[in-house]
């Protein structure tokens, strides 16, 4: 009998049906999620900013905790938001096929770790807005994936992303002052943190089914006795 085989048993395995339609429901709802943080730019624009103010992370001030959560929704401008949605869309499609759950609560840990990376190591005096942090969390989320879960297909997807975004990872060192290195660097630490808080185990996955063969229902053969009767 031949053991359990995750990635042989994993119905969403690459190249199955269930992979194709996995990733294709996960592309149509990220791609919705851009317009939604369009509307949400322009309604700041009509505010003369006023949401970027109250959603952004305000470091090393009470007041300013709350953004660690709304942050991620809101941009300084249409420029920012613009380069901010084709990776979006790419690598959210990726996380997102693993599952909602997943995607939620590893997003959750990017996000938590990212905000607070801004919060305590940013200078004061300066208001962090944007979803660069979890991009790269979910770049660290994939990168990390290929290694945990031990699957050709997220390895392959690691190396597809390194070659897509890998020039990126030196904005996770201190660059541009305009720019929030410390999102990004936390953001991807965040993400290495949550593949192996969200990694698929063993026991998570369908066990395998054997085959079953049908037998036709056994009936015992028998001659009826001779009998005779005299009249």
């Amino acid at each position: 009998m031949s053991g359990f085989d995750p990635a042989r048993d994993d119905p969403y395995r690459f190249g199955t049906q269930a992979f194709y339609a996995a990733i294709g429901r996960a592309f149509v709802m990220m791609c919705a999620v851009v317009p939604v943080l369009a509307l949400i730019e322009f309604a700041d624009q009509r505010m003369h900013g006023r949401l970027d103010a109250l959603a952004g992370i305000r470091p090393r001030m009470i007041s300013g905790l709350d953004g660690i959560l709304f942050a991620p929704l809101v941009h300084s401008g249409w420029e920012h938001l613009l380069a901010n949605s084709s990776p979006l869309i790419l690598l959210g499609t990726f996380v997102l096929a693993m599952g909602t759950k997943r995607f939620l609560v590893s997003t959750a840990i990017i996000t938590v770790f990212s905000g607070l990376g801004v919060w305590f190591f940013t200078p004061p005096n300066y208001l962090v807005l944007g979803a660069s942090g979890v991009i790269f969390g979910w770049l660290g989320l994939l990168f990390m994936r290929g290694i945990v879960e031990r699957s050709l297909w997220n390895f392959a997807v690691a190396v597809i992303v390194g070659l897509l975004y890998g020039w990126q990872l030196v904005l996770l060192l201190p660059t541009d002052e305009q720019i929030s290195w410390q999102g990004h660097l936390f953001g991807f630490l965040g993400g290495l943190v949550a593949a192996i808080v969200v990694r698929r185990r063993r026991d998570e996955l369908p066990a395998p089914v054997s085959p079953v063969v049908s037998l036709p229902a056994y009936e015992p053969s028998y001659e009826p006795e001779s009998t005779s009767r005299e009249s």
